[in-house]
């Protein structure tokens, strides 16, 4: 069969196994992305409220259907979700109805919480307008299962377009997609939150960075560089200014390097390093324009338990201090556990070794994941959701690492390939 055809295929599987939950993947995030798309799709504001909690409610009574299923005690006692949905939907009622009768109706999300917590979801347009097409035809059950099955299949793709951009043997690059879909990125991308659509784009813009470098495409390769910072931009705009640092330092980086060796910078590599740090500036000044919550926002609401007490008159000497415990007790838990450690480590190998200046980009893209985990030092969010962009390390760097054993330890390049690996390696 053809390359496209096997990835095709990997994808249908994932896509096939993904039936096994189409409930139960929701996490405290959806409901407000949820209204916010059911909204943008022209629901009332009762209206969404009411399709929200009833998709809430009927994704936790079937977990609790599940989970009695198969609990050594309970196992054999009534059915509960009938109860647990019950329950689920007085207490989420009990949260939204008093804001509603008060006029806290601004805004598309429903008023699960205060306003100034609603805000941070309100500057997060992009993955409920993706939304929209799915929830509008299939229902908010259905329509969130599909999104995420697109979502996370369009990253495994991506996965393999970047590997065989940067001439990886067609077996190596379905193994990259295939490790997207069995790795943390694969389950994460399926919840139905903003984190899927960040790996999606984040990896187009390393696949921009590696046309640009390998293929010779730079036009499309920095069109595809730019606009995945400005769809970034309206998903989560702070990872929109992680990664165009991340990419404007791993540019500087690789100038640097090469001016120290006698070489000349490379037009290239400092033309993506601007457009990061463009992205970077454009984000802090559109962001500021449209009074996006801000850093001391997100301070206060990461303090104060999503602003349920007072602010912290000086919230810095606090946060620094969680921060180095965090870290400390993070590190404690890998060291118990150490197969991510091991997997980002063999990942960086493999793309600095093989990847040349493709590889130090693609680092850069990953470290977005530990700054955006460094801003919300809490261990107690679910699955370690926030660093899961570190993981396209290993998905797209353990089959770079693998292709000299593929290739018996010889790699054999048309002479263009081996003088473009020359050059991007500087």
């Amino acid at each position: 069969m053809r390359a496209r055809t096997w990835v095709l295929v990997l994808a249908a599987v994932f896509a096939l196994l993904q039936l096994a939950n189409v409930t139960g993947r929701d996490t405290p995030d959806t409901k407000n992305y949820l209204s916010y798309a059911l909204s943008l799709a022209g629901g009332s504001k009762r209206g969404v409220a009411a399709d929200t909690i009833d998709y809430v409610c009927a994704s936790q009574a079937s977990t609790a259907r599940r989970d009695q299923s198969v609990h050594v005690v309970r196992f054999h006692r009534p059915d509960p979700a009938d109860r647990v949905r019950d329950a689920c939907r007085e207490r989420e009622w009990r949260q939204v109805e008093p804001r509603l009768a008060a006029g806290q109706t601004d805004g598309h999300t429903v008023p699960y919480m205060t306003e100034r917590f609603m805000r941070i979801f309100e500057a997060r347009p992009g993955y409920p307008l993706f939304l929209v097409p799915f929830v509008a035809l299939l229902g908010a059950t259905w329509g969130l299962w599909a999104a995420g099955v697109v979502i996370a299949c369009a990253g495994g793709v991506l996965v393999f377009l970047i590997l065989r951009t940067l001439s990886v043997p067609v077996p190596l690059a379905l193994t990259g997609q295939a490790l997207y879909y069995v790795l943390p990125c694969g389950t994460t991308a399926m919840r139905p939150m903003a984190e899927g659509l960040l790996m999606a784009l984040t990896l187009a813009a390393v696949w921009g960075c590696a046309l640009v470098l390998r293929a010779g495409r730079a036009r499309a390769g920095y069109a595809l560089v730019g606009g995945s910072l400005l769809a970034l931009f309206t998903v989560k705009h702070s990872q929109a200014l992680f990664l165009g640092v991340c990419l404007a330092v791993a540019g500087a980086l690789l100038a640097l390097r090469r001016r120290r060796r006698g070489r000349a910078p490379g037009r290239e590599t400092l033309v993506l390093a601007a457009i990061g740090l463009a992205g970077a500036a454009g984000t802090l000044v559109l962001s500021r324009l449209l009074h996006y919550p801000t850093v001391s926002d997100s301070l206060q609401d990461l303090l104060t338990g999503h602003f349920a007490r007072p602010d912290r008159a000086d919230p810095w000497p606090e946060f620094w201090q969680l921060q180095g415990n965090f870290w400390v007790e993070w590190l404690r838990r890998q060291a118990w556990e150490p197969l991510f450690a091991a997997a980002l480590a063999a990942g960086a190998w493999g793309a600095l070794r093989r990847a040349g200046a493709v590889g130090v980009f693609l680092v850069a893209a990953a470290f977005t994941g530990v700054l955006t985990q460094a801003a919300h030092p809490d261990i107690n969010i679910w699955g370690e959701r926030l660093i899961v962009l570190a993981w396209l390390l290993p998905v797209v760097g353990l089959p770079l690492l693998l292709e000299p054993v593929v290739r018996g330890g010889r790699v054999a390049l048309p002479a263009q390939g081996q003088a473009e690996r020359a050059r991007a390696a500087g």
